[in-house]
């Protein structure tokens, strides 16, 4: 079976997102956070050299990884993708909403929900979409 990992790109702020969200989540990086002058011989142009050129954060058994995007590359923030996350507790799940909603804006507060789940939605500061999803006891 697939192991489908999230992949985020930011527009200069890959390092400081990553480093917010590793204080969130604990852990350490996979690996150094490889900056954009790492990639061997290419002329990088000039004031994009600390731009990030890949990082990955372990969050339990999955990986959470970004970059940012190349000069030029159109950045646009969509508001297409969701990274959901399924906590092991309801108190787990309130302190994730808890952290990662400093700064951004509450779309759901996490509450019980008619299909069962304790659940809540955000945008975080840095213009990520998040799902809590306590799933009920029943399921």
């Amino acid at each position: 079976m697939a192991k489908l990992n999230p992949y985020l790109n930011f527009d200069g702020t890959c390092e400081e997102a990553f480093l917010f969200y590793r204080s969130v989540f604990g852990g350490e990086f996979r690996g150094e956070i490889f900056k954009m002058k790492d990639i061997p011989d290419m002329e990088i142009p000039a004031g994009a050299e600390n731009r990030v050129m890949h990082v990955a954060l372990p969050v339990g058994d999955d990986l959470l990884m970004g970059s940012d995007t190349y000069p030029g590359q159109p950045f646009v923030v969509g508001n297409n993708n969701y990274i959901s996350i399924f906590p092991e507790s309801r108190e787990e799940a309130d302190r994730l909403f808890e952290a990662l909603s400093e700064g951004g804006e509450v779309e759901m507060p996490m509450a019980d929900q008619f299909w069962g789940d304790y659940f809540g939605s955000l945008k975080d500061c840095f213009g990520i979409q998040w799902m809590i999803n306590y799933p009920s006891q029943d399921q």
